[in-house]
């Protein structure tokens, strides 16, 4: 058996590269790839590659509060929401910090405004990099 580190359903990361700590996120298998709430998506440049630039509400309890990102745009892709309905949604590749545990995941940005948690992390994130434990949470990080 490897020695990945086990996590919860519910964690807290940091997504350094985008300004954000402690960000609460739902660990999902059942999704492929990772999702985040954002608003205000505007197609930009950086340096002159492709970019995205979006608001995030980092506390989930604090709408008022919102912190401005910018990344490089990695992709554009079709994506199969929770309804069943299909989307097209921007993706960014950043680095995210779990623990100790420190990698980079793609993300793609959508509206969860009506979702319980405003990250889901999904398996292409998790593999060959966790172990999960459905019925804990907080297991490798703090509330």
């Amino acid at each position: 058996m490897s020695t990945r580190p086990i996590i919860g359903h519910v964690e807290s990361i940091n997504l350094p590269e985008l300004g954000i700590e402690q960000l609460l996120v739902r660990v999902d298998t059942g999704a492929q790839t990772s999702s985040l709430h954002v608003d205000n998506i505007q197609k930009t440049y950086i340096d002159n590659k492709p970019a995205v630039s979006f608001d995030i509400h980092p506390e989930i309890h604090n709408v008022q509060k919102k912190v401005r990102c910018q990344a490089i745009l990695h992709d554009i892709r079709q994506v199969k929401s929770s309804n069943g309905g299909r989307e097209q949604r921007y993706v960014i590749q950043t680095l995210a910090i779990l623990g100790a545990h420190s990698w980079n995941i793609e993300i793609t940005l959508t509206d969860r405004s009506d979702m319980t948690y405003l990250m889901l992390l999904g398996r292409q994130a998790l593999a060959n990099h966790f172990y999960i434990d459905a019925a804990n949470a907080f297991l490798m990080s703090n509330k």
